[in-house]
């Protein structure tokens, strides 16, 4: 099963200085972030603002050549998660055939963006995510306990003595 999404926009992960894509689901408040290249953002960006630019990019040559040999983009998904990796499908059609291509998810919707094409994710994929996350806050809070426990370890009944209640 796969959701339709959107792309909401573009942020920078301020601890990590990564480029981040966040996708919206259109039925529902549930949001998909994934990391991609700074060039790569910067053309969805371009695509997302309307800003022509004099000479075509990657994704705009891709698209040219599709036009000209009267392929169509029917869908990009977004199509699996592995070792925190995307990976995704761009689903071409010409003469009533489908054919799936692998691409990198930022490929993906950059050319979704060149030609209007539907953006889908794998429900696999929104729930892996989940379980990543759930378990990077459980080690989160697992090594902040670590760190009181340290703490509390080593304190000696003489550290109380300068606290009073």
């Amino acid at each position: 099963m796969v959701r339709e999404m959107k792309i909401a926009g573009l942020v920078m992960d301020q601890q990590t200085d990564n480029t981040v894509v966040v996708l919206k689901d259109l039925s529902s408040d549930t949001a998909l972030p994934i990391v991609i290249g700074l060039l790569e953002a910067s053309n969805i960006a371009a695509k997302l603002e309307n800003i022509a630019l004099p000479r075509p990019m990657t994704h705009d040559l891709l698209k040219n050549i599709m036009d000209q040999l009267e392929v169509e983009v029917d869908r990009v998904e977004i199509s699996d998660l592995k070792n925190e990796t995307f990976y995704a499908w761009i689903y071409l059609s010409a003469n009533d055939r489908e054919t799936k291509i692998d691409a990198r998810p930022s490929d993906a919707l950059a050319i979704a963006l060149c030609t209007g094409s539907r953006i889908y994710v794998n429900e696999k994929v929104i729930q892996k995510y989940k379980t990543i996350m759930t378990r990077n806050e459980t080690e989160t809070l697992d090594d902040e306990a670590k760190k009181w426990t340290e703490i509390l370890e080593n304190l000696s009944p003489n550290d109380f003595q300068r606290y009073k209640i």
